[in-house]
């Protein structure tokens, strides 16, 4: 990034926090900071942390002086949190949080990675409410001004959870782990969980399989590792009963059938990745760190220029980032695009080639956040 392209990024993240309303986050003053600053010139993005203020009046004064490219503060409550060691901050426990990057899920258009990302947060919401019977109050749903979504859950009864219990939470949430006897045995369960999504995931791959021709078929099984020729044309012929008894009687006996035994056995391949359809793809270290830094909603993103907003359960399905995030003008702003680009925003989709051009001001931010143009 060029001196002028952080000049003007600059310029633009002082005049978004001189005139916008920030909001702090419950117990500031118990929170370590930490801040990545404009560096002219510079690749490297080195953070100020071990910083803490002693109300939001600090806060706010200090990020409109100084005008950080990011902001963060931990999830975790400490003694003394701009103690310079971490031994030295006394900890007290912790939020519970789930961070949701389309980065870790699926590559594509950008705006096509916030589509799959927002399916894998409501597929979260869901489990945590109806699963887990967390109730919506205390939950607080935050679009990271980047590429996904973060999950924080205020209920103080998760507050001093260790990393250990964080891991079961999140294997369950993304579906790692799982017994296949468990999951096959007993009656069919009438409560939302992994039993039902196991047992639809296999049924769903049976029929899958039998759709295929013969042929396609045999080679598909006989690609598993344990499945012969003849178990594989067994498992066909008795395709029908074997659907029958996955669909109504799913006990563990079908884990002595040869073939089935081979598929859930199988770390990859396609039943896992029918399975993994049915979890919710969250970033499992982030839950498991019970020292976290997680980016302040109303801050900017400085890899987007996007605003880091808090919605309303109610308001994810119809949360579009490219537009409700979106916090700079549309006023005409010369850039360099370094390379063809096509960048959907504001409900219009710029299509760029490599070079000088002209574009709003909002579609410039973004992408000489992302060091894909310079300012011209």
């Amino acid at each position: 990034m060029n001196p002028a392209t952080t000049e003007f990024l600059r310029q633009r993240f002082t005049d978004y926090y001189k005139k916008n309303v920030l909001v702090a986050p419950s117990s500031l003053e118990q929170r370590e900071w930490g801040f990545v600053m404009f560096n002219p010139g510079s690749s490297v993005l080195n953070m100020r942390r071990h910083i803490g203020f002693s109300g939001k009046e600090e806060l706010f004064q200090f990020i409109k002086n100084l005008v950080p490219r990011h902001s963060y503060y931990s999830t975790a409550y400490y003694e003394k949190p701009d103690a310079g060691t971490m031994a030295e901050k006394g900890w007290c426990g912790a939020d519970l949080i789930f961070d949701l990057d389309a980065d870790h899920i699926v590559r594509g258009p950008y705006d096509q990675m916030l589509v799959r990302v927002k399916e894998e947060t409501e597929k979260l919401m869901l489990m945590l409410i109806e699963e887990f019977g967390m109730n919506p109050k205390t939950i607080e749903l935050v679009f990271s001004g980047g590429r996904g979504y973060h999950v924080h859950i205020k209920d103080i009864a998760f507050r001093g959870w260790g990393s250990a219990e964080r891991r079961e939470l999140i294997d369950y949430v993304c579906g790692i782990g799982i017994d296949p006897a468990l999951m096959l045995s007993g009656r069919n369960p009438v409560s939302p969980g992994w039993q039902i999504r196991y047992r639809e995931t296999l049924v769903e791959y049976i029929r899958w399989v039998s759709s295929l021709n013969e042929a396609e078929a045999i080679a598909h099984l006989t690609g598993i590792e344990g499945i012969g020729k003849d178990s594989a044309t067994s498992f066909l012929k008795n395709q029908t009963e074997i659907i029958a008894e996955a669909e109504h009687h799913p006990t563990s006996i079908l884990l002595k059938n040869r073939v089935l035994h081979s598929v859930l056995s199988e770390q990859e391949g396609e039943f896992k990745k029918r399975l993994l359809t049915r979890a919710a793809l969250a970033d499992e270290p982030v839950t498991t760190d019970i020292k976290r830094l997680i980016r302040m909603p109303t801050s900017l993103h400085g890899g987007s220029g996007m605003r880091v907003q808090r919605l309303e359960l109610r308001d994810l399905p119809d949360f579009e980032p490219l537009v409700d995030a979106v916090v700079f003008s549309m006023r005409d702003v010369k850039i360099n695009a370094v390379c063809p680009v096509t960048m959907p925003m504001m409900g219009s989709n710029y299509e760029l080639g490599k070079g000088i051009t002209t574009v709003p001001e909002a579609v410039a931010v973004f992408l000489c956040c992302r060091g894909m143009a310079e300012i011209s």
